[in-house]
């Protein structure tokens, strides 16, 4: 019975999310804002949108912001708790009664989610983009040296493409590899974890968001969904605030001693470039600030890097046969998002503890 309840908060495609997200929003009574990505159309000719949805007093001093889709296809687990927080009333109640402002951003990267693609509609992935484009671009001197074969000519890779991709992890370690290739590049725009050369729509969108409902917070906890790193079903805490003691000291007195931060080493996920959270601190510098990635485990880390490649590639060959072409998006889908009830279930379960430690946070801030 309770898998059935946790699965109708869960969508199969990005038009059904939004229009479960909507709908949910607009029974709660929340105010809703829509921003259209209006050059591009969707995967089945919908329309493509960031939509936001506040509930609580305008200008709230304490804010809860929940975000999804920040990585395309992610937005299938991110839509499915904020839909879920939607319908939770006593988790609302508990918020309201705190004088705690809701604000849930739902698809942050609508291309993405709906074409089933990580990255957004110009390839750049948007944990990378939110840096200071006035200053010089971060360089990742290693990534042209790993590129070759971790996006060879041909797909699935060559036995030769394997063998240098091992001689790599040999020469220099695995931990090595996995910062070349994650942490963000900028000179390869049809690569990997590319981080674009000026704010991308979401990016702006996404500040423009932060200012309007965030400008009077003096206090801002923001969790941002995401999926695919760490073990089957588990949210893993990811700290994804900036390098400063005070900061992850709060994360973890609000959310324990199992947050992780990627510049510690202990983390499932690289110290990355540019993440989307990082914007608070640009657009609410007034206000003290708890972010988090919430990362829930899919498939095992390598095959849903190898599947990430296998987009990256399709991008680049976009003459592949079509059933080939299916495949790679599928199994994108599938790296992930787990559709079953079992994760579901785990996914919704962690996510409300998650929100729960955020209010109460934030009630005593």
């Amino acid at each position: 019975m309770y898998n059935t309840a946790a699965t109708r908060h869960f969508s199969g495609t990005y038009a059904e999310a939004r229009r479960k997200f909507l709908d949910a929003a607009a029974q709660r009574g929340a105010a809703i804002e829509s921003f259209e990505l209006e050059a591009h159309r969707g995967a089945l000719g919908e329309a493509l949108a960031t939509d936001v949805a506040y509930l609580g007093k305008p200008g709230a001093a304490r804010l809860l912001i929940v975000s999804s889709g920040t990585h395309g296809p992610e937005g299938f687990c991110g839509s499915g708790c904020q839909v879920a927080t939607l319908n939770d009333a006593d988790l609302l109640s508990r918020a309201e009664q705190a004088g705690i402002g809701l604000l849930l951003i739902h698809a942050v990267n609508p291309h993405g989610f709906s074409h089933l693609h990580r990255t957004n509609e110009d390839n750049i992935d948007l944990n990378r983009n939110h840096i200071d484009f006035n200053a010089p671009l971060p360089v990742n001197a290693a990534y042209a040296e790993v590129e070759p074969f971790v996006l060879p000519a041909n797909w699935p890779p060559t036995a030769a493409d394997m063998t240098k991709m091992a001689a790599y992890i040999e020469k220099n370690g695995m931990w090595a590899f996995r910062t070349a290739v994650t942490s963000g590049q900028y000179t390869s725009p049809l690569g990997v974890f590319y981080g674009g050369t000026a704010p991308s729509w979401s990016n702006r969108t996404m500040r423009g968001i932060l200012r309007k409902y965030g400008s009077a917070a003096t206090h801002i906890g923001w969790i941002d969904v995401h999926t695919g790193l760490g073990p089957y079903g588990h949210g893993e805490k990811i700290y994804a605030g900036r390098n400063a003691p005070a900061d992850l000291a709060r994360a973890r007195a609000w959310w324990g001693a199992d947050v992780f931060a990627p510049f510690e080493g202990q983390s499932a996920s690289a110290d990355v470039s540019g993440p989307v959270v990082s914007a608070v601190y640009d657009e609410c510098p007034q206000a003290s600030a708890a972010v988090m990635g919430l990362e829930f485990g899919t498939l095992p880390d390598q095959e849903v890097m190898n599947r990430l490649r296998a987009d990256t590639w399709l991008r680049r060959h976009p003459e592949a046969p079509e059933e080939q072409q299916r495949t790679i998006r599928q199994e994108l889908r599938d790296a992930f998002y787990c559709d079953n009830d079992e994760w579901k279930g785990m996914v919704l379960g962690q996510s409300r503890v998650v929100l729960l430690q955020t209010v109460q946070g934030l009630k005593t801030a």
